[in-house]
């Protein structure tokens, strides 16, 4: 498929800014897969839409405070080698020549050892990078079409964010407040954990026009022994967010006789060539997973044969992106088309801080 087969036209106003107050008080689209219904709701009606039965998955990743701000000077942290090291984006490019050394303020100043084709650095800082005189230049990084706001930094976590490392929020957990945890716990719908570090590759821009051209950034993930045990016990599984969906489905056991690899990066990035099963798809008996960890670059675009989820809960996502394309393939792509189209119509709002989707 080409790129410009994901492509649709937002009003800007859609945007949203911020997130809704309570969390649970954004809005729900429904939509059955069987039958091609959609329903309008709350999130808050969340628990009336699910079945007893099914376990939630969530990612647990917490976004730490990567931004680093100097003045008109920014350092992005990507990664981090050893204490006082980094591979950085920055802002301007000019002030971090190959070998030279940058004062940031009188205290901290930074070498750039390395420049990469991409205009990365990896750059060492005089300080180790958790003293505390880094604290007062840390902001949370929000995504780009947010406006920065560090009162809402709170906001842009989930209420189970515990393990730093992300680098943006898993966005569909943002809805879940801690009492509506508890109506789904008490009625039979438990929670699972899995860890999934969000990268900065999230908002990366999709630069060929075939989609299968397309090579998707890693990410680092986690299935504990204690949530491999849920999702082997679940009935049915429900993921929230396409990270956590991007980790069950490259860590599943899709049958008796072969395995996932406990390293997912070994399952690749090319996740299409498959029959698609949007519609109505079968629930796979055998379907087993067993703890482990690695990083993952499975790209999911339509043709992709789901196995490691039922459901799926997501907000709704930028144009042209690989979270569309994750959507086109679970739900089909004409119906994909449809509903976004529903969605602006009736001006749900979008992307980070906006409404969701429930995909049954």
């Amino acid at each position: 498929m080409n790129l410009s087969d994901f492509d649709y036209h937002l009003p800007p106003h859609l945007i949203a800014q911020e997130p809704a107050t309570p969390r649970d008080h954004s809005r729900l689209l429904v939509y059955e897969r069987s039958t091609g219904l959609i329903t309008d709701d709350h999130f808050y009606n969340l628990p009336g839409h699910l079945t007893p039965g099914t376990t939630l998955v969530m990612n647990n990743s917490r976004v730490e405070k990567a931004r680093l701000l100097f003045g008109s000077v920014e350092v992005f942290i990507l990664r981090q080698f050893g204490t006082d090291t980094a591979e950085a984006l920055v802002r301007p490019g000019r002030k971090f020549r190959l070998g030279r050394t940058t004062a940031l303020t009188d205290e901290i100043s930074a070498e750039t050892l390395a420049v990469e084709e991409d205009g990365t650095r990896r750059i060492r800082f005089n300080l180790n990078l958790d003293d505390p005189r880094f604290d007062p230049f840390r902001f949370t990084p929000f995504p780009p079409y947010i406006r920065q706001n560090e009162e809402l930094a709170a906001r842009y976590q989930t209420v189970i964010a515990r393990h730093d490392g992300s680098k943006a929020a898993p966005t569909a957990g943002l809805h879940f407040t801690g009492e509506l945890l508890d109506r789904l716990s008490a009625m039979g719908i438990p929670k699972a954990e899995i860890t999934l570090h969000v990268g900065l590759g999230t908002f990366a821009p999709v630069k060929v026009d075939n989609v299968d051209d397309h090579r998707l950034h890693e990410e680092r993930y986690l299935i504990s022994r204690d949530a491999a045990a849920q999702l082997n016990s679940a009935r049915h599984i429900t993921a929230v967010g396409t990270t956590t969906a991007r980790v069950l489905e490259s860590a599943v056991k899709a049958d008796t006789s072969g395995s996932a690899p406990n390293s997912i990066r070994e399952s690749g990035h090319d996740s299409a060539p498959q029959t698609g099963n949007a519609g109505n798809p079968p629930r796979l008996s055998a379907r087993h997973f067993e703890p482990c960890e690695g990083s993952t670059d499975i790209f999911i675009r339509p043709g992709y044969t789901f196995r490691g989820l039922d459901q799926l809960i997501t907000n709704f996502h930028l144009p042209k992106s690989t979270l569309l394309m994750m959507i086109a393939a679970f739900m089909g792509y004409e119906e994909m088309r449809r509903i976004y189209a529903h969605a602006i119509r009736e001006e749900y709002r979008f992307y980070s801080f906006g409404d969701a989707m429930l995909i049954k």
